[in-house]
């Protein structure tokens, strides 16, 4: 029996995407329609507090919507044979729904809500019905107005890049999936992967002159990759 090894996968848009939830920067991306400085910072958010909640309440009534797709379900699978965690650069719930235990969320997350004066408030962090907006008026723990809990444009990330960071550090197989590697700083944690590690990359567009040393690029998208990936596995 082969022996239980620790998979780290980095899952970006394209995973998400054929469960029919919108990328932000493929040519027909959120960024192109919308101005990612109004909707997704916090001087946007002082700015004109109603247009970030709309979008945001837009997004999270959307996800009531998708269902995890073919390549979720299979990485929750492959915890049955080996230890598995996924580092996420989605809001959404997709991977939990599918069946995956360990997840850390990196950009924050759809289905929870947050003070507007300290985003890492332990009590204001809470989980928020996803078919309920959030309103002006509706308060954080601490008096603010509640907002969503996702990273801006120039907030940091929290705690979850430093576990990230470790789990990534440690794996015995590192995947990247669905992510072209051009978020920063996601894209920095390929850097992570211990030299001896098995490396593998799912994306179905060109990476020449980007794919990481030492990956094994399967120029496929996310669903039609994993099957791929997890042969692969198998051989290991």
């Amino acid at each position: 029996m082969a022996t239980r090894k620790k998979i780290v996968v980095l899952s970006g848009a394209g995973i998400s995407r054929e469960s029919g939830i919108p990328t932000f920067r493929d040519s027909n991306g959120m960024w192109k329609q919308f101005d990612a400085m109004k909707l997704a910072s916090v001087e946007g958010f002082k700015e004109d507090p109603q247009a970030v909640l709309d979008f945001y309440n837009a997004r999270r009534k959307k996800l009531l919507e998708v269902q995890p797709n073919h390549a979720h379900k299979m990485l929750a699978e492959l915890e049955k044979y080996h230890d598995v965690a996924i580092v996420t650069q989605n809001v959404d719930d997709l991977h939990e729904r599918a069946g995956s235990s360990c997840v850390i969320h990196l950009h924050g997350e759809l289905k929870k809500v947050t003070s507007s004066i300290d985003r890492f408030a332990p009590d204001c962090i809470k989980e928020y019905p996803l078919d309920v907006p959030i309103r002006l008026g509706d308060k954080a723990a601490d008096g603010s107005q509640m907002r969503p809990y996702i990273v801006w444009f120039g907030e940091s990330l929290g705690q979850e890049a430093e576990i990230g960071v470790l789990l990534i550090e440690h794996a015995d197989i590192f995947v990247v999936i669905g992510t072209s590697l051009v978020v920063y700083p996601a894209a920095l944690f390929v850097n992570f992967a211990k030299q001896d590690a098995h490396k593998f990359l799912i994306d179905p567009g060109e990476m020449e002159g980007r794919l990481p040393q030492g990956f094994h690029h399967i120029k496929k998208t996310a669903v039609e990759g994993i099957d791929i990936l997890l042969e692969e596995i198998s051989k290991l």
